[in-house]
């Protein structure tokens, strides 16, 4: 985000993680599409210049909610998107962490408390859910069950836990932790702020292994991380898809590999029955033309070679032989003499 780039242009240390951190608690709110207020982006340089405290920037941010109260949706979003911030960019300037589900559910409770229902904040949900995704045409991932999310979580993190990632390439590494993010997503712990939870708590462990991440890949693509987590998730066997982690593992390329994958949202966009059909149907008809165009070089041309029919049409030579098989087979055309020599006859009044 531009907001920042003046200090990351700066390079002095301290400045530049401030505005890192500040840049992905922003840029994460996208995933519930929420805009911070302009306020919080004064706080935010007032901390990265170092005028006050991380602690200061969201005792500020809380202080000033209570004095001016939402009243508007508009309002209600940009306090939480907020408040929200400050808290995950305090949570990124500290380095403790454990690797547990408790953990998780630590930073839920750290992220939301006091903007969310109390039921909600910190608390693994009761009830099961379904979410209406765009990128799905409306449809839902299938979250986990609510009266098996503790254990699931536990069997995840217990895989995840003692899994030896010795022996491993870089790149099977990467594949590994964008497969453990998925999973854990995917079960859903929490009724709302679930991917802000995840991102955090992925972040943070990703640092405790070592990784040096591009954190601005959350900052600036989180609407991308989070569509890419619910292709990994959602599959239909009525229309031909099927679980896939090639964009989650281009995100995590990205992220920890250095790697210049090009995240558009769009590519993973499915496509209905009805524009799967019409794609089909403009595929058949564009057959349709390069049979009807060789056919009309041929009628003008009957010695014409494979090989000048396909400069003229562009098609490979593979493609104007398969054309050419397909037309023998319905009977337009007829080869007469040999291969070498001979030449071809249009069938059915069709010169």
């Amino acid at each position: 985000m531009e907001h920042f780039e003046e200090y990351k242009k700066q390079g002095e240390p301290e400045k530049l993680q401030k505005a890192e951190n500040w840049g992905v608690a922003i840029g994460l709110q996208q995933v519930d599409n929420l805009t911070p207020s302009k306020y919080l982006i004064e706080i935010a340089k007032d901390n990265i210049e170092g005028k006050i405290s991380i602690d200061e920037a969201g005792e500020q941010v809380s202080q000033y909610y209570k004095k001016n109260p939402a009243k508007t949706l508009k309002e209600h979003n940009e306090k939480e998107a907020d408040e929200v911030s400050a808290r995950i960019a305090k949570l990124l300037s500290t380095h403790t962490f454990s690797f547990s589900p408790a953990e998780l559910i630590s930073i839920h409770k750290a992220l939301f408390s006091g903007i969310f229902d109390d039921e909600i904040a910190g608390k693994i949900r009761t009830y099961d859910i379904t979410k209406k995704e765009p990128i799905l045409n409306g449809d839902t991932v299938i979250y986990g069950r609510s009266d098996s999310i503790m254990e699931t979580l536990d069997y995840d993190f217990g895989q995840e836990k003692k899994f030896n990632y010795k022996g491993l390439s870089k790149r099977e590494k990467v594949e590994r932790l964008a497969k453990f993010t998925s999973g854990i997503w995917q079960i859903h712990p929490f009724g709302e702020g679930n991917t802000r939870a995840t991102a955090v708590f992925i972040i943070k462990y990703l640092y405790t292994l070592g990784f040096v991440t591009n954190n601005d890949l959350f900052e600036q693509n989180s609407k991308y991380f989070r569509n890419a987590l619910v292709r990994a998730n959602y599959q239909n066997l009525n229309q031909d898809i099927y679980y896939t982690m090639e964009y989650l593992n281009k995100f995590f390329g990205n992220l920890l590999l250095g790697e210049k994958n090009l995240l558009d949202n769009r590519e993973m966009q499915i496509k209905t029955i009805s524009e799967t059909n019409d794609t089909l149907k403009s595929k058949e008809k564009s057959k349709e033309k390069s049979k009807e165009k060789i056919l009309q070089i041929i009628a003008n041309n009957p010695y014409i070679t494979t090989r000048e029919l396909s400069e003229i049409t562009g098609l490979s030579i593979a493609g104007v032989e398969k054309n050419m098989r397909q037309m023998k087979e319905k009977g337009l055309i007829r080869r007469i003499g040999p291969d070498k020599g001979g030449h071809w006859e249009v069938l059915n009044d069709q010169k």
